[in-house]
């Protein structure tokens, strides 16, 4: 199969197109023909080796497409199905991906409107469950304009949440803050929250640890890859979207990194595989 992959670390030049073995899905995972991969901030900032790991990487982590085949104990879905979720071992950027977490595709979505939901529609979830985001609440998210940010505004609504950005006045305070930018704000935001135990953040590790913020990580213990088969319903219902900026060919992935590392992206980045 076609994927994409850098021996080295370095910039976006460091891609290459490479032909490696097909997988085959084992026990609980199916493998999908992929027509489409999001491109996310966690892809460049690998590629940088500013997260570590061994070389050569391959890449993408959000995947969608068609099940090809189905590995020992899979009931849920059938060869045929078209799903969206996560390549666990980060080889979404290719034209065969396994997933072990995954959910049917809305109708209404194509695959590049799909590729686009996993990572945020999981870490917006984690971070509004961490923060026990509910009806009457009042939640303030900084960074609202991103994906993650896009879906947890929006999520926040579905739960009954009031939901307000960075930019408008909030005089008598919130009930929650959801740092999603890491602009260095996390004291404001506990001031207005009440305290740091209703902050969390998603991008700013080392100002969690010193304001005694939770920091929310996409570790397996606490993900909420559950929200995947859940969004479908708020998507039909018209509650919930997520655009999608802009698309490219396999083979410009390279300048799909481009973009997303530029950082002033309204939406999701998209490589179309298939």
């Amino acid at each position: 199969m076609k994927a994409a992959r850098y021996s080295q670390f370095g910039g976006p030049e460091v891609l290459e197109i490479v032909d490696l073995p097909d997988p085959h899905a084992g026990p609980g995972q199916i493998r999908v023909a992929v027509h489409a991969a999001g491109v996310n901030p966690t892809d460049w900032k690998l590629r940088k080796g500013l997260m570590g790991g061994e070389l050569p990487q391959t890449t993408g982590r959000e995947v969608a497409g068609v099940v090809d085949e189905v590995g020992e104990g899979v009931t849920d879905v059938a060869v045929g199905d078209r799903v969206f979720g996560f390549s666990p071992d980060g080889v979404g950027a290719a034209e065969l991906a396994l997933l072990s977490d995954y959910a049917p595709i809305p109708p209404s979505l194509g695959f590049a409107e799909a590729a686009g939901l996993p990572v945020a529609i999981e870490t917006a979830t984690r971070s509004l469950d961490a923060l026990r985001v509910g009806a009457g609440n009042t939640l303030l998210v900084n960074g609202a304009a991103g994906g993650v940010g896009n879906a947890a505004v929006q999520l926040a609504a579905a739960r009954g949440a009031r939901v307000i950005g960075t930019a408008s006045p909030a005089p008598d305070g919130v009930d929650a803050a959801l740092d999603v930018a890491g602009s260095g704000i996390l004291p404001e935001l506990i001031e207005l929250a009440g305290g740091p135990e209703d902050v969390v953040t998603i991008a700013d590790f080392a100002g969690a640890q010193e304001h005694g913020v939770t920091f929310s990580r996409g570790d397996d213990a606490g993900r909420a890859v559950h929200a995947l088969a859940q969004i479908g319903e708020l998507i039909e219902s018209g509650r919930f979207s997520l655009p999608v900026a802009q698309t490219f060919p396999l083979a410009e992935i390279a300048e799909a990194h481009r973009v997303s590392e530029d950082g002033h992206v309204r939406g999701k980045l998209v490589l179309l595989v298939g």
